[in-house]
């Protein structure tokens, strides 16, 4: 990591509380302390943010992921508008995790877009560049005023499962506007593709209505981006046991698992849960199938080239990046 610990004289790195060991492990991979940050309640609840160090001049990097509940929010928004008013020289919020992605558009009457009033927020709140991990959807970069970095969490998984002795491997793609992604894991895994074609009658409830391509005796790959409720992906996983699956791996960048996802799992006929830690994973929320890969050396490349102004586009191409850390659950 020598070509990460130039210039670090100039760089400083924020942390709000929503995902802090991941932060830790990404100061750590660029070796540079995070700056310290008061962040309490009063007693009311309302929160407050001081930086405990000097910012006049330096190239912030604020590290929050914006998961429920809402304070993960106000904490990032203020931590860029306290960076901003102490005279940072430039601020990048660094958003592991994107929240609000999926209301993205008007899809019925009377509804707000929030995933745009967020990145307005984010904008008006002070900060020059976002860097982000695995979008819900890609349009949402035009959402922002100001640039963008988008990475992907592609590598990991790649380099994770070349490692494992796959037999026959078919990536499955959990609907039609997942099948670009599951094609690009089929190429760089040499794995076939199918297809699951399934419809929504209503929110966080998915129904598979058929499954296009070979699934008898082979070794399942389900990618998704996020893992919620975790509806989809068993019932795509049901679906290939039906049909005769050796062995079924399901793998989300996001681990939401909001609401009856852990149980559902669990009883599923899913082998390994595969994500990576962009949302820190409460205790209880773990469980046996549950593999759970870092991408802090990810982000903290990218942090690094932002910081050189170097290039950040080979981190894009979804191939091995090295031996992925792992937590046991």
């Amino acid at each position: 990591m020598a070509d990460l610990t130039l210039s670090r004289s100039q760089l400083l790195l924020l942390a709000g509380t929503a995902n802090r060991p991941l932060a830790e492990e990404m100061a750590q991979t660029l070796g540079q302390p995070l700056c310290a940050v008061t962040i309490r309640r009063f007693a009311d609840g309302e929160i407050f943010v001081k930086i405990d160090e000097n910012v006049r001049g330096r190239d912030v990097f604020i590290i929050q992921p914006t998961n429920p509940p809402a304070e993960n929010w106000i904490e990032l928004l203020f931590l860029i508008d306290a960076a901003r008013r102490a005279s940072a020289a430039r601020t990048t919020a660094v958003l592991p995790y994107f929240g609000y992605a999926r209301q993205d558009r008007k899809d019925q009457p009377r509804v707000a877009i929030s995933a745009k009033l967020m990145a307005n927020m984010i904008t008006h709140a002070g900060a020059d560049r976002v860097l982000g991990m695995d979008f819900h959807s890609h349009q949402l970069q035009g959402f922002f005023d100001i640039p963008v970095d988008h990475l992907y969490a592609a590598p990991v998984f790649v380099s994770y499962f070349r490692q494992k002795q796959l037999h026959d491997p078919v990536v499955v793609a959990p609907d039609v506007g997942s099948a670009k992604m599951a094609r690009g894991f089929a190429k760089r895994l040499n794995a076939s593709l199918a297809i699951i074609d399934k419809r929504r009658p209503s929110a966080n409830v998915a129904e598979v209505v058929n499954v296009v391509g070979d699934v008898a005796d082979m070794d399942c790959l389900i990618p998704d981006d996020m893992i919620d409720t975790a509806g989809t992906i068993t019932e795509a996983a049901a679906a290939l046991q039906r049909l005769g699956a050796r062995k079924i791996y399901a793998f989300a960048t996001h681990p939401l698992l909001s609401g009856p996802a852990v149980e559902r799992l669990r009883a599923s006929a899913i082998d390994e849960v595969v994500v990576t830690n962009t949302i820190r994973i409460p205790e209880e929320r773990c469980f046996e199938k549950l593999k759970v890969l870092s991408i802090a050396g990810l982000i903290a490349k990218a942090i690094g080239y932002e910081h050189s102004n170097q290039s950040v586009s080979s981190l894009f191409d979804p191939e091995p990046i090295g031996q992925p850390a792992t937590y046991d659950v």
